[in-house]
């Protein structure tokens, strides 16, 4: 299949969402009811993952004709735990998403046999290695929920016309391509999702030009990562950036993240499975990642990449067990109560590998604010952590406008200084926020991997200069900006005056001359 055409699969997939979406909700805030499509998205998935899996068995094994899905309930069950060792999960044929929506229309009890499916799906891998991984997905999707409609017979209504418009997505017959496709709808819903959720949207999803920016800083001269690692990984778009950039099999160990909100960590969760990665390549926790960190066994990480929430609380000084914390205590200081983005920071470089590389959006304000954010600055700077500092150009995120930034942490640098690039310029604008483009991105991460000055672009500062400037790591104060105003030729500007001035001159003498001669005719 040609590029072009899956372009235009994508675009006509983009278009019809788009129709569901906003067709569908009705009354339901666009926000709620994302929790509804993308739920319904993952249960075709994972029946249609599922069917193929045991479809490709049966007809390897010489019965052409098998189809899993017309299989008594009986006959299959038989197969469960091989099958749930396999994928993670299983799903009787009743439960699956095509039969379920095949009688939809005529069954009055349509929610109670949804919510009866999605427990039955959870509830098959309780016991085993997956249970973590399946439990709760469903939770936010509600068939008994009053935003439905007033009624169980209205509930059911919208319930049928969702199947049936999840159903109607054109993602062909299940295989690689298909799961590029679920994965794309994914994407394309959570992004619309993001950009009309305002500040909510942002705190969960990180534009994929960005994510694929990070990724890339993370994974230069590299070919495969050992493990990739997200502290706040919100909906997992950084994490998956791994897969597209490395290629299958580019992360060798697994895909590991922590996310404190509940919605949002099954949102993760969800997007592995439709990204095609399997239960035992992802660990995902739930949980606040400063106070109760839950990968304490997997680190190091060879790569980490993370867009943390700006300047939130967290327990700081309130708690005095922090600050004997491996994570926090080399600073000797901890990050203010009131602006958690250093206490991230300092999280990710104690779990960083020695081989490894961190890349993570920052607020601003941790680039030159005082107190102990200077204290940490200072630790990072004289022990030689801090690689590069990018300034990011501003409103690429949704929620806010700001310009944000990117500080890539190594543990093992080749020289004892910092690089300041300026990508404050490095945009462009087709909708109502800024994006980076493929050449913007480019010339970001060709002056990283240089590592060298470029006028009015990037500039590569000796740490002790830094100390000299207060542990300042601001970009503006190294880079200095291009002067575009007009340049001014003094002599050549001098010249037109007086020009200007002799004619005005000889003006003066004309008229002096008219009102003479008008005063005589009097």
């Amino acid at each position: 299949m040609t590029e072009s055409t899956k372009e235009s699969e994508r675009a006509e997939l983009h278009k019809t969402i788009w129709r569901i979406a906003n067709d569908l909700r009705g009354s339901v805030d666009g926000w709620d009811f994302k929790s509804y499509v993308l739920g319904m998205l993952f249960y075709r998935f994972i029946s249609e993952n599922l069917t193929a899996y045991i479809n490709k068995g049966e007809h390897a094994a010489g019965d052409v004709d098998f189809n899993y899905a017309d299989l008594p309930d009986s006959d299959a069950a038989m197969a469960l735990r091989e099958t749930v060792d396999e994928k993670g999960f299983f799903i009787l044929p009743s439960d699956l998403f095509e039969n379920v929506r095949h009688d939809a229309p005529h069954n009055p009890n349509l929610n109670e046999t949804l919510a009866n499916a999605f427990a039955n799906i959870e509830n098959s891998a309780a016991g085993t290695s997956s249970e973590g991984d399946l439990k709760g997905l469903f939770d936010d999707l509600d068939v008994n929920s009053n935003r439905l409609g007033n009624s169980v017979m209205q509930r059911n209504e919208k319930l049928v016309k969702l199947l049936d418009a999840v159903g109607d997505l054109p993602l062909g017959n299940f295989g690689e391509h298909t799961i590029d496709l679920f994965g794309d709808a994914y994407e394309y819903l959570m992004t619309m999702y993001a950009s009309s959720a305002g500040k909510s949207g942002g705190e969960f999803y990180t534009p994929q030009e960005v994510s694929e920016l990070l990724t890339r800083i993370t994974v230069v001269g590299k070919t495969h990562v050992n493990k990739v690692y997200d502290p706040a990984c919100g909906s997992g778009s950084l994490l998956l950036k791994f897969g597209q950039v490395l290629g299958q099999g580019g992360v060798r160990k697994g895909y590991f993240g922590q996310e404190i909100n509940l919605s949002t960590y099954n949102l993760c969760r969800i997007n592995m499975f439709l990204h095609g990665i399997n239960y035992s390549d992802f660990d995902i926790a739930l949980g606040d990642t400063l106070t109760e960190p839950k990968h304490w066994d997997e680190e190091p990480f060879e790569a980490i990449v993370s867009n943390p929430p700006y300047s939130i609380h967290w327990a700081g000084n309130d708690n005095p067990t922090l600050i004997n914390d491996p994570r926090f205590s080399p600073a000797g200081v901890l990050a203010p109560k009131s602006k958690a983005d250093l206490a991230f920071t300092m999280h990710i470089l104690s779990w960083l590998a020695v081989n490894g590389t961190a890349a993570i959006v920052e607020f601003p304000g941790v680039l030159y604010r005082g107190g102990a954010e200077r204290k940490i600055r200072k630790y990072l700077i004289d022990n030689n952590f801090v690689d590069t500092v990018i300034q990011l150009p501003p409103d690429l995120f949704f929620g806010t406008t700001i310009g944000t930034c990117i500080i890539v942490l190594k543990k093992s640098k080749r020289d004892n200084s910092v690089l300041f690039v300026d990508g404050s310029a490095e945009f462009v604008r087709p909708g109502n926020k800024n994006k980076l483009d493929d050449a913007n991105r480019q010339k970001i991460l060709d002056a990283f991997t240089a590592r060298e000055d470029a006028d009015y672009f990037a500039k590569l500062v000796p740490a002790s200069e830094l100390a000299d400037n207060d542990y300042n790591l601001s970009v503006s104060s190294y880079v200095q900006p291009e002067d575009t105003t007009e340049k001014i030729d003094i002599t050549e500007l001098n010249a037109r005056i007086a020009k200007i001035v002799a004619r005005q001159s000889e003006l003066r003498t004309q008229i002096d001359a008219i009102v003479a001669d008008l005063e005589d005719a009097q």
